[in-house]
């Protein structure tokens, strides 16, 4: 009973600790009907939720710091291929880009992109895509 007492504020507050608590619980549950005194399952359930709490919140701790942080805006556009629509050159052209029409010079000023080719976008220069 009390293992679904501490599943409800976890559900609620998604605080996993409560989760680690109610693990403990049952634990005690299993005692108790393995034939456990109450001294016992009250060790066994500090015992189980203290250890869950010790090793899963660290690791859970390092798994989220490690999480890429989303892009949005320009910085999601960095990295992408693209395609020339219009000759791309150190000047200027055109390419499709996520399905719309940017305008795009060439990161090399010397380098020549026709249309047709895939090029990865290196940067947004304003308005203009830097392309290579």
């Amino acid at each position: 009973m009390a293992a679904v007492g501490l599943g409800i504020p976890l559900v609620v507050t998604a605080m996993p600790e409560f989760g680690m608590l109610a693990v403990g619980a049952v634990a005690a549950a299993v005692t108790d009907a393995l034939g456990g005194g109450t001294v016992t399952q009250f060790v066994v359930f500090a015992v189980v939720s203290v250890a869950l709490i010790a090793v899963v919140r660290p690791i859970a701790n390092r798994q989220r710091a490690r999480r890429p942080a989303l892009q949005s805006g320009i910085e999601a556009l960095k990295g992408r291929q693209a395609v020339v629509l219009e000759r791309v050159d150190g000047h200027g052209g055109r390419i499709k880009l996520g399905g719309e029409i940017w305008s795009a010079r060439a990161l090399d000023g010397g380098h020549v992109y026709e249309a047709g080719e895939q090029v990865d976008v290196v940067d947004i220069d304003g308005a203009t895509a830097v392309v290579m």
